[in-house]
């Protein structure tokens, strides 16, 4: 069974064969069309047409199973990885070991934003942005920007203490769990994260920074740990709902998974007790 750890206890040697399968799915152009797939879906999201991945319920249930695919991919290299999780209400700073040489990197330069150390700077020659917004093809970064400051523990909590999934209208200007986790309203949990690591993340092609997936593993076990506290609560809204999933619809790009197929997690991986 797979076993998604917090980064902050992986030892050298889980980040090493986490790293090293990263670089090969880049190598071989198989990263490449991950970043394809978000870039569309959340360009083509939007409030009063059809959403599917992003401004929408199935916003959790349509990472859970992306995320799930590109772990899969990972296995694929090396069976022995998992997706970490960068928990984000613990790691808060531009000194966590997340920005470490020998794992994410740290920041971009002030000029530019070029991320110049670790394994994806563009300096090491293993991490050309072929998916781009524009014509810069180095990752870049800008952690904390404009003192920005990550959520807190209390935050986080007074999101999951909300006890319904969505509510009409079923977008980004919705109340309810799954937006404000998403960061459309309130205290905004996910989008702030984009936006304070910034550079590639604050844009549509924002898996282009490898710390996407850890980002994503955590909220998804937000939305898990949730589903805890909350286990009377359903996927809304269930049927004929224009323009969004229900809970039996189909979701793009695939055609054989709807957001009641990924309600539970524990079929594909589990999460170590770490908070």
């Amino acid at each position: 069974m797979t076993v998604r750890k917090n980064q902050a206890n992986l030892s050298a040697t889980e980040k090493r064969r986490f790293v090293d399968a990263l670089l090969e799915l880049k190598r071989s152009g198989r990263y490449d069309t991950f970043v394809t797939t978000h870039n569309g879906f959340i360009m083509g999201d939007t409030d009063s047409g059809d959403r599917v991945g992003h401004r929408s319920p199935s916003f959790l249930p349509w990472h859970r199973r992306f995320l799930i695919e590109f772990e899969q991919a990972l296995q694929s290299v090396d069976s022995s990885v998992a997706l970490p999780y960068w928990d984000w209400t613990a790691d808060r700073t531009t000194a966590s070991s997340l920005w470490a040489a020998d794992f994410m990197g740290g920041t971009g330069r002030a000029r530019d934003g070029q991320v110049l150390d670790g394994p994806f700077a563009h300096s090491a020659g293993n991490w050309p942005l072929n998916v781009r917004v524009d014509g810069r093809t180095y990752l870049r970064r800008s952690l904390g920007s404009g003192g920005r400051q990550l959520p807190t523990r209390a935050e986080t909590d007074s999101v999951l203490a909300m006890a319904t999934y969505d509510m009409p209208p079923w977008n980004s200007s919705s109340d309810g769990f799954r937006n404000h986790l998403e960061g459309w309203r309130g205290v905004n949990l996910h989008n702030r994260i984009h936006i304070w690591v910034g550079g590639q993340m604050a844009t549509g092609a924002s898996p282009n920074d490898p710390v996407f997936w850890l980002h994503h593993a955590f909220v998804d076990k937000l939305w898990a740990d949730w589903q805890a506290r909350h286990p009377d609560a359903r996927y809304l809204p269930a049927a004929g709902t224009p323009n969004v999933v229900d809970l039996h619809d189909t979701m793009r790009p695939w055609n054989d998974v709807t957001p009641a197929d990924l309600l539970d997690h524990t079929p594909h991986y589990t999460f170590d007790s770490a908070a």
